[in-house]
């Protein structure tokens, strides 16, 4: 036989591995057999010990190094560019290490999914030339489930996770002594569940420091780590930003004479669109007009493959949080070279527009330019003048560009009101934070003309790019929203007939259905309630190459083009415009297929919609730390969620969503008909229905998880109508009853729409 052997053998062996080892390939690469087997389970059990090699799951490797083959979660790229995954599993000593993710050269087989951030995978790893891990992904296995991002509670042995997930609140995680790594008493920090019983705390450790809840900036913070949404730019995107030189006019059409100029919110930090609106002097257009919409030639700058490219796709569009913006792009381009800025010279990509006195369009082309804003407005500035009462600033520009603006929108807007777009009235709140951060007020900005021209402005413009890009045959990506489906006609109908009001069964869809709909109840107490239900009823608006129309719009055709700044897609159909008008050499590359921006469609959808929860659930976590010192307040609202479990309950003063349990509406047993929206009394037939004015009082606010906790001091209807109580109850008032332990309290606000953003 061979001789047994050594130690030293024994390691270089397993460092040398290029797959999991354990005992029996050790035995098997010595040929040790029978009873020499024992001896080697005693020296490897020795070497373990001594803390030479660690055990994982796979197997043996060297101690603080990384087997061959390890299970890693993708958390973050690198200033390249390229994933960067940490292994779920780490004995070593310090933090655990980073593995450099290679990009497999190719097409991907099959139908498997591509990794990314947020993704658990399994991967190979290699140890390079500085003793760094690049690795390659095996197979992905699905989300990090197991990660848990919550807030660091100290104590004297050990310390408690507070997870900030509604659905987790009130199932806190125990951080046995010594797995707290560098987290402090509040931190917000990601923990990796270790071990779950059936009795007893879950165990968890924590894997990273993610910030202080004491900082600023923290309740955005939360909701960035929670969504895995990209915060921080890579070096290599900084410097490629760093490195842009200003764009120049050679190739492009010298605009920069023309009245142009900006209307956005007054504290709009970049502004990516200008406007300016003329008389069309031709006489076979009697009263007409001449439109230009300038849009800011982020292409000029952004290009295909690049760094800035590749981390804006990751992003896919600018978060808005009331405390901080999370730019698609880093601030030396939105904020800098491609924001159009008063007085000074800026490429843009620019439409023009031909409009009869009807506001019908009769042609339009697209121009390559350099222009220079004439003026920075904010939208009450120039609604201000318009209505008599200029200022320094709009006085000059009153007559010579603001007038022209008004009277070319009043065409545009008998058009609109002919073409017949979904005309839901639902108000749209502002959280408004004072200077510390704290909410200061919650508002309902007053909708001017002046927002409405500005968005009438960009639907045409992106009907214009649409229109372009098909009659050329390129490729591009549609904002696409399709009808409705019909289980939610059925729905809709059922809720209608609740109160009197017959949906018709057959025809087509259009959505002067429904905006006769909501006329029939405009100011009526059923308004808001029927506002809301239609708006459950329609699809979501997404992204693809495949054109649906947009049903809200009532258009057959619709592109994205006026924020290429704050939105991926933008940027692609910039590039396809610069293609297929011949503009420049730096448009949408001839290698990119349908299928691949299909899929980038479908990715720039995802961070739409993550972007979307993101924002609402931080204006959640802000009110509900406004109201946590208003505990057994009372509050007018309306019932905005009526769900198996009890009632969510929007209040009038914040517009804020409360949860009322169940279990707390009285002695009756009340049975969910979903059809109506509606929670019902079996015996007293008492009514709490989606739309109902009640009136509550806070018993709960979570802070860290954005939740608020109600109990309802109004009764409901009866069959009757008569809102008295049928139930035995003293009127004016419901006995409380604390909800069942971990009942998580419920909470959904729409947030802060801008401008053109999500239609």
């Amino acid at each position: 036989p061979p001789p047994f052997p050594t130690r030293e053998q024994i390691l270089a062996f397993v460092a040398e591995a290029t797959e999991p080892v354990g005992k029996r390939e050790i035995a098997k690469a010595f040929g040790i057999k029978g009873a020499a087997k024992i001896d080697l389970k005693r020296i490897l059990k020795e070497i373990e010990e001594d803390g030479a090699v660690d055990r994982g799951r796979g197997g043996l490797a060297t101690a603080g190094r990384l087997p061959p083959v390890v299970l890693t979660d993708i958390r973050s790229r690198d200033r390249h560019g390229d994933f960067l995954a940490i292994p779920v599993e780490w004995t070593g000593t310090g933090k655990p290490p980073s593995i450099v993710l290679t990009q497999p050269r190719g097409p991907r087989k099959g139908n498997r999914p591509a990794a990314g951030i947020g993704d658990r995978a399994l991967v190979r790893v290699e140890r390079d030339a500085e003793g760094g891990y690049t690795g390659r992904v095996i197979k992905v296995i699905g989300k990090n489930k197991a990660e848990i991002i919550g807030v660091y509670r100290a104590g004297a042995q050990g310390g408690r996770i507070v997870p900030v997930e509604k659905r987790s609140q009130g199932r806190e995680i125990l951080i046995p002594p010594g797995e707290e790594g560098q987290a402090r008493d509040g931190d917000l920090v990601a923990v990796s569940l270790e071990r779950e019983t059936r009795f007893g705390l879950p165990r968890g450790r924590v894997r990273e420091r993610l910030g202080s809840l004491g900082s600023e900036k923290a309740v955005s913070l939360i909701a960035l780590h929670l969504h895995n949404i990209p915060h921080v730019f890579s070096d290599a995107t900084l410097a490629e930003a760093d490195q842009a030189e200003p764009a120049a006019l050679a190739g492009r059409e010298d605009w920069r004479d023309r009245p142009l100029l900006t209307i956005d919110p007054p504290d709009a930090k970049d502004h990516d669109d200008a406007v300016m609106a003329e008389h069309d002097p031709d006489p076979a257009n009697p009263g007409g007009f001449i439109l230009t919409v300038a849009i800011a030639d982020v292409a000029a700058y952004v290009r295909p493959g690049s760094s800035l490219d590749r981390e804006a796709l990751e992003r896919g569009n600018s978060v808005y949080f009331p405390d901080r913006v999370v730019p698609m792009l880093p601030e030396r381009i939105s904020n800098d070279l491609c924001s159009l800025r008063e007085g000074e010279d800026r490429p843009a990509i620019a439409v023009r527009m031909v409009i009869t006195a009807d506001g019908e369009k009769r042609r339009h082309t697209f121009h390559r330019v350099m222009m220079r804003s004439r003026a920075k407005l904010a939208y009450a500035q120039a609604q201000a003048a318009i209505d008599g009462q200029p200022d320094a600033a709009t006085g000059p520009l009153l007559e010579p560009a603001l007038r022209p603006l008004w009277t070319a929108y009043a065409a545009l807007r008998a058009a609109r009101d002919r073409r017949g777009p979904l005309a839901l009235d639902l108000p749209e709140r502002k959280v408004l934070l004072s200077p510390e951060g704290a909410v200061d007020r919650v508002i309902v900005p007053e909708r001017l003309d002046a927002h409405r021209l500005i968005e009438e402005f960009m639907i045409q413009a992106n009907v214009a790019a649409a229109e372009t890009l098909e009659a050329a045959k390129q490729a591009l990506i549609y904002r696409v929203h399709d009808e409705p489906a019909q289980e939610k006609m059925q729905a809709l109908g059922e809720v209608l007939a609740s109160v009197g009001i017959k949906l018709p069964k057959e025809g087509a869809l259009r959505p002067a259905l429904f905006n006769r709909i909501l006329g029939s109840v405009a100011g009526s107490e059923h308004a808001t309630f029927i506002n809301e239900v239609v708006l459950r009823s329609q699809a979501q608006a997404v992204y693809a190459a495949e054109n649906l129309g947009h049903f809200g719009l009532n258009l057959r055709r619709y592109a994205h083009f006026t924020s290429p700044i704050r939105r991926y897609a933008d940027l692609i159909v910039h590039r396809a415009l610069i293609t297929a008008c011949r503009l420049g050499s730096d448009g949408l590359p001839a290698a990119v297929s349908l299928g691949e921006l299909a899929q980038i469609g479908e990715q720039i959808s995802a961070a739409e919609r993550r972007a979307m929860a993101a924002e609402r659930e931080t204006i959640d976590r802000l009110i509900a730390h406004h109201l946590v010192d208003r505990i057994g307040a009372t509050f007018a609202g309306q019932i905005a969620g009526v769900t198996r479990s009890g009632l969510f309950i929007k209040l009038d003063e914040t517009g804020a969503d409360g949860f009322v349990p169940i279990s707390q509406l009285g002695a009756d047993y009340f049975r969910h008909e979903e059809a109506r929206h509606a929670l019902v009394g079996e015996r007293s037939g008492e009514t709490f229905r989606l739309g109902d004015r009640v009136e509550v009082r806070l018993v709960e606010a979570a802070p860290v998880a954005g939740a608020l906790r109600f109990e309802l001091l109004s009764e409901g209807k009866t069959r009757a109508g008569s809102g008295k109580d049928s139930g035995g109850r003293k009127p004016g008032g419901r006995p409380f009853k604390a909800a069942p332990s971990g009942r998580p309290p419920g909470i959904r606000n729409s947030g802060t729409r801008h401008r053109g953003s999500r239609r």
